[in-house]
């Protein structure tokens, strides 16, 4: 889990807030570090403000609590403890008690290394904590930008031919620094980037370690090579070598550590018992002021993702983490061998094998047609549809357009899930997957309208089964040849016949205006010279445009 300490927003250099004119804040004692930077904004008038501070504050005082004829002593107790529990500067506002910062205060604070500024009489403690959290949100906007870009761009490398060494070229983009992946037994497989030095990558190599638990029988198995690591030799060399990196790792990696200080009631020396925990996921370390994060993939073959970066914040983990998700299906895929059968059976059907010959390689004879389409406006990425697809059981995964298509082996259910509009076919053979995709697109249609998260199409024998194919299909284009060379009306009428008659749930189906349907249908029914509300012609047509 991410530190709780950090909060979620980007921090705001204590520069910009004295930057800003509205304000008219004064630097008056305390380094003059560009790096000083603030969480959030806090006012308080407590003598020992130790207890209510979290680490990262501006604390903000109009010196209430100063007693009469305080001298140095009072002002080097006070400071000290803002420092102790992690402050990150010290407001002092003009007005209405003093007219003037206590010469002890600024010495103090100049001793202690605490920024001190002067608040002028003008400037509210709320307007300066309102321009906190406005730079704030400037910088939180800011990093989702950066993050969506990031996300796309390895979005984008993940889809290439060759997509591990693409992807760690885009993330090592991103952050600025090194990606790498190890194999289990460690060996750098591909990297990119900017190389750190040999007792960085060092570092990195042992980190890994920590995120790579052992495995139930006490060893790694590279499916790729088939080589094996002794998780007890891999033990013993974390005893000689990660002894520094496993304690100083913090798990999820969540962003710069503020100064951490005691709970209230514990004493600034004492320690508490460490609980034990799982072997984490993810970890992060410093060395040399690089920051390393290591993230394990694929769970039960040892792969990890390092990243060496000059910095360390909020963006960086997220931008890691999706690399990492990315890697993971990648390595997945391949050492499951699920990779390489497909590889196979798209070669076999460019080169011309009938597809219930490929079938059997991509694991079933007999398979479901999913269309799925995600709920609001937004239009699904190849990461949320590979995950999708994951959800589903399977690789088979066609994000085209709006739509999301999954070819699911027919032994696997098919479930609602959350985000998600699916319409599923029924299961059918190699030679009927033309019809089932069909099938798979009525049924999202008819969800959209219903508003139901999940419709599937019967499969019990219809009517039209007992009439020979050849004479259906002879049938429907002579009774549908009047609006064949209109899709648009096809489209409409089909929607319109399945959903009853319905004006405004065709609307929605056809992502229309419910005068468009209208119109149309009023043109069909010109055009067939049909009642259309004739129960028998509705159904004569319905039949026509199911060969269609």
């Amino acid at each position: 889990m991410p530190d709780p300490m950090v909060p979620p927003t980007p921090p705001v250099p204590l520069e910009a807030l004295l930057a800003r004119a509205d304000l008219g804040l004064r630097r008056i004692a305390g380094p003059d570090d560009p790096g000083t930077v603030v969480h959030w904004a806090h006012a308080s008038e407590m003598a020992d403000p130790y207890p209510y501070l979290l680490g990262g504050e501006l604390l903000l005082s109009a010196g209430v609590h100063i007693p009469e004829g305080a001298g140095a002593g009072y002002f080097d107790a006070y400071v000290s403890r803002i420092v102790a529990a992690g402050g990150a500067a010290l407001g002092f506002g003009l007005a209405p008690v003093h007219d003037a910062v206590p010469g002890a205060l600024v010495e103090a604070c100049e001793m202690h290394g605490l920024p001190l500024l002067e608040v002028p009489p003008r400037t509210t403690f709320s307007g300066v904590a309102r321009a906190v959290w406005q730079l704030m949100a400037q910088a939180r906007l800011a990093e989702l930008r950066r993050v969506t870009e990031a996300q796309q761009s390895l979005a984008t490398a993940a889809a290439r031919p060759d997509p591990v060494r693409p992807v760690l070229h885009q993330l090592a983009q991103r952050i600025g620094g090194w990606a790498v992946l190890f194999a289990p037994d460690t060996t750098e497989l591909a990297t990119s980037g900017t190389t750190p030095p040999p007792e960085t990558r060092q570092a990195l190599t042992t980190l890994t370690k920590v995120v790579r638990p052992p495995t139930a029988t006490g060893s790694h198995t590279d499916a790729a090579t088939g080589s094996h690591t002794d998780a007890a030799a891999g033990s013993r060399a974390d005893a000689a070598a990660g002894s520094r990196a496993a304690g100083a790792a913090r798990v999820g990696g969540g962003g710069p550590p503020v100064r951490a200080k005691p709970r209230v009631g514990e004493a600034p020396g004492e320690r508490r018992p460490v609980t034990p925990t799982p072997a984490p996921t993810t970890a992060s370390d410093t060395v040399n002021g690089t920051h390393l994060a290591a993230y394990a993939l694929t769970p039960g073959h040892g792969y990890v993702l390092g990243v060496a970066s000059p910095q360390r914040t909020p963006g960086d983990h997220t931008i890691a983490s999706v690399a990492a998700a990315l890697l993971t299906l990648l390595t997945g895929q391949q050492q499951s061998g699920t990779g390489a059968a497909h590889s196979s059976a798209l070669v076999r059907l460019l080169l011309g094998s009938p597809p219930e010959d490929v079938a059997p390689l991509l694991g079933g004879e007999r398979w479901r047609v999913v269309h799925a389409e995600p709920d609001g406006q937004a239009t699904p990425d190849p990461v949320s549809a590979a995950a999708l697809g994951a959800a589903l059981g399977s690789a088979l995964v066609d994000p085209t357009g709006e739509v999301v298509r999954i070819l699911v082996p027919a032994d696997r259910p098919v479930e609602p899930l959350p985000g998600w509009t699916l319409g599923v076919s029924t299961a059918a053979a190699p030679p009927d997957w033309p019809d089932a995709d069909t099938q798979a697109a009525r049924a999202l249609a008819r969800a959209r309208a219903t508003r139901a998260p999940l419709l599937r199409h019967g499969d019990r024998p219809a009517l039209t089964d007992l009439v020979p194919p050849h004479d259906a299909d002879a049938h429907a284009r002579s009774l549908l040849a009047p609006i064949a060379a209109a899709p648009a009306l096809t489209d409409t009428l089909r929607t319109w016949l399945s959903l009853h008659g319905s004006w405004d749930r065709t609307a929605v189906a056809l992502s229309v205006h419910r005068n468009t349907v209208r119109q149309r249908i009023a043109r069909c029914a010109a055009l067939l010279e049909a009642d259309l509300d004739d129960p028998d012609v509705r159904m004569e047509l319905w039949f026509a445009l199911r060969r269609t």
